[in-house]
């Protein structure tokens, strides 16, 4: 995260929800959400679209099908025809198994990779731990501050939210 902001924790996810739509209603921008587990609704709350992941997987499985498929046609029919007890090079049922294990590994790969680019992750990536009790059982808001004036105003909001703690960082 760039820019400077403000982390709010709480106990409890119906209070987490509650501060969240509270927050969307006075119009802050809200960053992310950490939370220990899924939190039903949050995503709706959030205003969140659905994830184009699965696209994603689709074409990936769509790619590795088709190159496994391919593959093994020109390896039985043109690169290494071997006659199998009388059975015929271009034996589509055999192919199947090999076609179903690319599709799958592919899209697999496929979400791994997007889901790395997507959110900046890999090799040099900078992570920010806000509490080391987030993964455990507290739930964290990340506000952003738009103005330098506002910082106050955001720290009032939250605080009416029922915020447990609340601390600045730039």
């Amino acid at each position: 995260m760039n820019k400077d902001y403000i982390t709010a924790y709480y106990n409890d996810e119906d209070e987490l929800l509650k501060a969240v739509r509270q927050l969307k209603e006075k119009g802050l921008e809200i960053l992310d959400v950490l939370t220990p587990f899924p939190v039903h609704g949050l995503d709706k709350v959030l205003g969140m679209r659905r994830s184009r992941l699965t696209r994603v997987a689709f074409w990936g499985g769509a790619v590795g099908a088709a190159v496994g498929f391919f593959f093994q046609a020109w390896v039985f029919t043109e690169g290494y025809p071997l006659n199998f007890g009388g059975k015929p090079f271009f034996a589509v049922p055999s192919f199947m198994p090999v076609t179903f294990e690319l599709a799958v590994l592919f899209a697999a790969f496929s979400m791994v990779f997007a889901f790395l680019i997507y959110f900046k992750l890999g090799p040099g990536a900078k992570t920010v731990i806000h509490d080391e009790r987030i993964t455990d059982d507290r739930f964290l808001v990340v506000v952003g501050i738009r103005k330098e004036g506002n910082q106050q105003e955001i720290e009032q909001a939250l605080k009416e939210t029922g915020a447990e703690g609340i601390k600045h960082n730039a």
